[in-house]
């Protein structure tokens, strides 16, 4: 496929919840926003308000379709929920703070903060899985639209995925880069894969903090 024929994607993550704030491990718990992520997601769907975008793809998780839902309307496109975007499944990490997961099970704590990719929690997902998983629900929907804009808003766990996906890194390599809620990531897709164009742009959520008590 040739590069103009590529597929642009704004690949977002959910606004903030209380459970970002805590530390606490969501997978695919139905947590919503808080106050700050909803803020967020007002200025995520302003800052893109003069964008082309061509279809808007979200995780049918409540935090994911809350972000969502202000930034498809502005775009006049129907919201499309898809399953394939949710967080990785964590099993009985869930609802557990990080000092509480290496607390509780420091084995399978070391094992997943080693980035082991044939490792997953009990009644989990692997990394290798999740990845899996995760990029080819991303191609599935993204080979749709070739030569057009897809936004996607899905879960930190994914955008790590893309980032791999668009890099060439392995599962295995220590994350330096940074999964901010609601900021924006783009990339192109064509048949060759994925190439990385911006990461973590977050000027539009300057204040956003503030925007939940005025």
């Amino acid at each position: 496929m040739p590069l103009d024929n590529s597929t642009r994607v704004l690949a977002i993550r959910h606004g903030e919840t209380a459970w970002n704030r805590d530390k606490r491990i969501q997978g695919q718990l139905d947590v919503p926003l808080n106050a700050v992520g909803e803020a967020q997601a007002r200025r995520l769907a302003a800052a893109l308000a003069g964008e082309r975008i061509d279809a808007v793809y979200s995780s049918d998780l409540g935090r994911a379709r809350q972000t969502a839902m202000a930034l498809a309307e502005g775009a006049g496109q129907a919201l499309q929920l898809d399953p394939g975007l949710r967080e990785r499944q964590f099993g009985i990490f869930e609802g557990q703070t990080w000092s509480e997961i290496a607390e509780r099970w420091p084995e399978q704590s070391e094992r997943w903060r080693r980035r082991d990719p044939e490792f997953g929690a009990a009644g989990g997902e692997t990394l290798t899985d999740f990845y899996a998983r995760s990029v080819a629900a991303t191609e599935r929907l993204l080979t749709r639209h070739a030569g057009q804009t897809v936004v996607l808003v899905t879960h930190g766990g994914v955008l790590d995925c893309l980032y791999r996906a668009a890099t060439r890194l392995p599962l295995q390599a220590a994350r330096t880069w940074t999964l901010g809620n609601a900021a924006i990531n783009r990339l192109l897709y064509s048949d060759a894969g994925f190439i990385l164009v911006g990461w973590n742009d977050d000027a539009h959520l300057d204040g956003a903090a503030q925007d939940e008590i005025a």
